[in-house]
Parts: structure tokens; sequence; C-alpha cells
């Protein structure tokens, strides 16, 4: 018959009272010493016989050149309204339309900051709908050929 090994038996570990730990001492901070200055230095006794004092004359002060003011440029024609908002995919700009009318054929000219270019006007959309011709206080779209910003200025241009 087969022989079985006896398992070994499993000794507890005995608990062993915790220690108190170990106490720190507080390091003391050392005050430093303060810098010393150095020394102010005197000028050479040769030196000091050169300079004369010379009395102070009241002069007017040089005004300085300004800059040529930009001139202002020419209105290219009638204002008539606003950019208020830009859509870079379709390149369409939202126009606020202040004074006047504008129709599909007449030629534009928007003025920015950055921007500065004229354009026929190809196609005029108020609330997606395609028109003819828009009137004053209108909102509208129309596809511009450039990048333009919010507060370019629309003229219309007279020819």
């Amino acid at each position: 018959m087969a022989t079985r090994k006896k398992a070994k038996a499993r000794t507890k570990r005995r608990k062993v009272a915790a220690k108190r730990p170990a106490l720190r001492r507080k390091s003391v901070k050392r005050a430093r010493k303060p810098v010393r200055k150095a020394p102010a230095r005197r000028v050479a006794p040769k030196a000091a016989k050169r300079k004369v004092a010379k009395p102070k004359v009241a002069r007017p002060k040089a005004l300085r050149p300004q800059p040529p003011a930009a001139p202002e440029r020419a209105a290219p024609g009638e204002r008539i309204g606003v950019v208020t908002h830009f859509y870079g995919e379709p390149s369409v700009a939202i126009v606020k339309l202040e004074t006047g009318s504008l129709r599909i054929g007449d030629t534009i000219h928007i003025q920015g900051h950055t921007t500065d270019f004229s354009q026929r006007v190809d196609s005029l959309q108020v609330e997606h709908a395609p028109v003819d011709e828009v009137g004053p206080d209108d909102d509208f779209g129309v596809r511009v050929d450039q990048h333009v910003r919010e507060h370019d200025v629309v003229y219309k241009v007279t020819s």
C-alpha cells in the first residue's frame, strides 16, 4: 500500500509587541550672517581734477518728429452695410444692409483692416432663399471671392 507523506505542520508566528518609533530631532535652522557690502569706490585723485563742473543751462527739449498720419482712404462708393459673419467653406458673407438697396449684377467693394477688394454680386440669399434684390435693414448672404471678416464695410460702387 502506498504510504502518505505527512503534511508539515505550520507553526504560528508569535506576535511581537509594537516598538515605539524613534523620535526624530528637529533640525535647527541657523540664521545666516548678513552679507557685507563692498566699500564704496572712490575716484582716483587725477580723474577728480579732470572733471570740471559745467553750469547747467536750461535747454528746450527737442520735439521728436511725429510720423505722418496715414492718409484717409477715399470711400470707393456709397456705404451700404457691414459684414456680420463669414462662412469659410461656402465662402459666404452675411451682410447687414444699412441703407440703399442691392441687386444681382451690382458691383460692391469690401474694405476692412486686412480686406480690400471689389467684386460683382452673383448671388443673394435671404433665409436660404435666393432673391434678386435686398432693401434697407435686411440681413442677406452674398457669395464672396476672398476671405472677409466681421465689421468689414461694404460699399456699393457707382459707375
